[in-house]
């Protein structure tokens, strides 16, 4: 895409360049897009705040953007010459531009700069032409030359004069001379190799010391500006008696070559001129000219004697790379005469100059999910160097996720190459290397620091997928269960977790019912207590989510477990309660040892050992002639009964648990001898088949009894059911077999056997393991018309565990005999 502006060009006649300066700010800004690069022309010396161009509108960027997107312009130059309004988008002069201090004698001068801007970050290259103004007068460098010539000097002897200097270029540069009028001298030019005319003072009449012994002369240099600018410089020529000859050099000019890193006393050239004259007047000596500047006498030096110059200073090629220096021959005569030569020194460059990496812009930071190509930083190289040496190329490290994308003339945008991942590496150290192209190589090095800003790409992680919880029963409401903890690898508000509890159930109630959990470190607590005999384990699904936008969450299962406590005493089943926890027995008096009287029947809500019940007799009429078995509570009579025993015993029976504290219940016993009684007062069968021979009072009582137990044995038949089909709800195992079972686990790793398998109700519990290995467990009920006692493993883990029941088993009741088949215990 071309767009141009009208070129205008007019010549108008002014007396003041800055009314010319002016009307070229207002008359001739012009600029141009050519293959997608803008360029302005502005002319020089404009006042500070003159309108180059709108950057906005030439570049399609609306005002807006200015001051979000932070435009600014970088000028190669080193020096800050522009600036960018960011109410209008206008550039605008920033600082004076002389363009004879930028760019000297070129006959081109071009300012390179970017334009900036950010979010995202982009780069715009513009070229602003200063243009020249006749704003310098031609000068020379003395303001009085003096000659002096002798009278016999021959017609047409040209005498070389001092040539002025004008800063300007083009048309504005020096263009001619002129000399005021006389009758003596005319003005002629010779032209050099440079390209450059020197005016020369060339004798047109003889001259006569006698007559005219001092001439005045003007010399005026003119330049081409419109208006034209001038300089003068005085010429006075002191007419001398005769010394017929002038030094004379091989050449009027000579051209030499130096590398800039040539040493001091190194030699540049050896000059000879001669003098035909004889004696004083053929001797020459050598000297610099009268007008050579400081800069020049500095860095040479000249043996007047051989003609020899040597190097007294060091050559800089970016400096300088040339330098013209005036020789003049004298001879000792009387007047003495002088001849005259110019030498050309080129200096050559050598690779003294590393390369300079300059930062246009400082590098943004980068979001890790930024997609290659995302411009971070834009970048610039310099060589001081000219040709090779000043060829730069730039490197990266390896395996670095940025690479260099050239923009245009040694310019570059540092890009993302590659994925990006603030977890692993947050900032970047990005080392740039500069190696320019001459021989040997010199390079540099500049780290910029790229940091990496974090996006919400890491969810939660607890410490651990599951947590197990062991909580005793009948704790205090409101305290803490466990705290769970979880990192995240992202930073600042996407790092930040809250957690929070999912809804689920629990006994058909929701879980936020049982606990609740502080959502900014994680501790759950209770909302009540526990009963182990109601609660025995139960999840909590917890959610532990970040901040980040989205939000990224993940969860984990807390196992709380409830460990039982000796909270429950022994309850009595038989004698029931209904019968005030008093058995009313009767007994023969031909009852001999061991003789079964009753059985005392108790169980505990508890578990384990807190469920261990042991029976003792705490009172009894006479404590030699009557015994309870310490497991089972079968009461028994120690020796046979003798005449004198009274007729009416009673005994109060203690039972105990075997947990910490102990609990306990009692039971009273009271028994009646009789004469001729045969049968047990427990064979419910056999006493319901055979006719009544006691009162009706007694059989009342049994009556009244037999309902009782029945009663009993059926509302613990139906509890023991219900309590096993809510466990089948919570494990999803349980075992039936003549009588319901449900499964529980105890963290206790030994095993646990609490058995009873005589009297109206049968009970057996044995426990193993532990929770974390997920042993088995089990529990057996029987009806009190039970034969056998059969027991069946729920989970078993392996078939020494049926061993050591048995073991235990047969310890137990050593009258029984234990199998183990099909993962079944029974009792023959």
């Amino acid at each position: 895409m071309f767009h141009s502006g009208p070129r205008m060009t007019k010549t108008i006649g002014y007396r003041d360049w800055r009314w010319q300066a002016l009307w070229w700010h207002h008359f001739f800004l012009l600029w141009s897009t050519i293959h997608g690069q803008t360029r302005y022309s502005i002319p020089e010396e404009l006042k500070q705040g003159s309108v180059v161009g709108n950057l906005a509108k030439d570049l399609g960027l609306g005002l807006s953007d200015i001051f979000d997107r932070k435009m600014h312009v970088a000028s190669e130059a080193g020096e800050q010459y522009f600036s960018v309004d960011a109410g209008k988008g206008e550039l605008v002069v920033n600082d004076r531009i002389d363009r004879e201090a930028l760019c000297g004698q070129s006959a081109s001068c071009v300012l390179p700069l970017q334009v900036v801007v950010e979010n995202p970050l982009q780069s715009h290259r513009i070229e602003v032409e200063i243009r020249d103004i006749n704003d310098n007068s031609p000068m020379f460098l003395t303001q009085e030359i003096n000659l002096k010539i002798p009278e016999s000097v021959a017609l047409g002897k040209r005498f070389p004069l001092e040539s002025a200097e004008d800063p300007d270029v083009g048309s504005n540069s020096l263009k001619t001379y002129s000399l005021s009028k006389n009758d003596y001298f005319s003005l002629k030019f010779k032209d050099t190799k440079n390209g450059k005319a020197v005016p020369e003072l060339v004798l047109e009449k003889p001259l006569d010391r006698e007559k005219n012994a001092l001439h005045e002369l003007l010399l005026t240099a003119l330049d081409g500006g419109n208006p034209v600018k001038s300089g003068t410089c005085k010429i006075i020529i002191n007419v001398l008696d005769n010394n017929d000859n002038f030094p004379i050099f091989n050449e009027n000019e000579y051209k030499v070559s130096l590398k800039e890193n040539s040493t001091k006393g190194t030699l540049v050239i050896k000059l000879t001129a001669t003098d035909a004259d004889d004696g004083l007047n053929g001797e020459v000596k050598y000297f610099f000219g009268s007008r050579t500047p400081d800069s020049v006498l500095s860095i040479f030096e000249i043996n007047d004697m051989t003609g020899e110059i040597v190097l007294r200073g060091a050559l800089d090629y970016e400096s300088s790379k040339l330098y013209l220096i005036d020789i003049t021959a004298k001879d000792k005569g009387i007047p003495e005469m002088e001849g005259h030569c110019r030498v050309q020194l080129d200096v050559e460059d050598i690779n003294d100059n590393a390369p300079e990496i300059v930062l246009t812009s400082k590098p943004s930071p980068v979001r890790e999910d930024a997609p290659s190509g995302t411009v971070v930083a834009l970048i610039s190289a310099r060589d001081l160097d000219s040709g090779d040496n000043g060829k730069v190329t730039l490197q990266l490290p390896k395996r670095c996720p940025f690479t260099l994308k050239p923009s245009f003339s040694k310019n570059y945008e540092l890009v993302t190459s590659g994925a990006l991942d603030r977890e692993r590496f947050s900032e970047y150290n990005i080392e740039i290397t500069a190696t320019d192209s001459g021989s040997p190589p010199l390079s540099s090095k500049k780290i910029i620091p790229v940091s990496i800003t974090d996006v919400n790409d890491n969810p939660p992680i607890f410490t651990q997928p599951s947590y197990n919880v062991y909580l005793k029963e009948n704790g205090v409401p409101g305290s803490i269960l466990y705290s769970v903890s979880a990192s995240d690898l992202d930073f600042g508000e996407n790092a930040k977790i809250s957690y929070s509890i999912l809804d689920s159930k629990v006994q058909d109630v929701s879980v936020s019912s049982y606990v609740y959990i502080n959502s900014d470190n994680g501790s759950i607590y209770s909302m009540h207590s526990f009963d182990y005999e109601k609660l025995k384990v139960f999840q909590i699904q917890v959610q532990a989510k970040d901040q980040g936008s989205p939000s990224l969450s993940s969860n984990a299962t807390v196992h709380v477990f409830i460990l039982d406590q000796n909270d429950n005493a022994p309850a009595v089943i038989y004698p029931s309660s209904a019968m005030g926890s008093l058995s009313h027995q009767r007994m023969p008096r031909s009852a001999k040892a061991g003789h079964l009287v009753t059985k005392v029947t108790a169980v505990d809500a508890d578990s384990g050992h807190n469920a261990w019940i042991s029976y003792k007799v705490a009172e009894a009429t006479d404590a030699s002639l009557f015994t309870v078995n310490l497991y089972t509570g079968e009461v028994r009579t120690k020796r046979a009964v003798s005449e004198q025993d009274d007729s009416s015993q009673r005994l109060l029976i203690e039972i105990k648990d075997d947990g910490e504290p102990v609990q306990s219940a009692t039971v009273t016993v009271s028994i009646q001898l009789e004469d001729g009684l045969h049968e047990p007062i427990l064979d419910l069968r056999q006493k319901a088949a055979e006719p009544s021979k006691k009162t009706g009072r007694i059989t009342l009582y049994l009556i009244l009894s037999l309902a009782s137990v029945s009663v009993l044995s059926l509302v613990t038949f139906l509890i023991l059911a219900v309590k096993c089909m809510r466990n089948s709800r919570s494990s999803g195992t349980c075992c039936m077999r003549r009588s319901d079972c449900d499964d529980y686990k105890n963290p206790n790793r030994n095993l646990q056997i609490q058995l009873n398998t005589d009297g109206p109700i049968k009970y057996v519990e044995v426990l193993g393991g532990d929770m974390l290995s997920q042993s088995q467990s089990f529990r057996s009920c029987m009806s009190p018309m039970s034969e056998y006692s059969d027991f069946t493993l729920i989970k078993p883990s392996s078939t020494t565990d049926f061993k050591e029941v048995i073991s235990v088993l047969d310890a137990s009741l050593p009258d029984s005999t234990w199998t183990f088949e099909s993962q079944q215990v029974s009792r023959q």
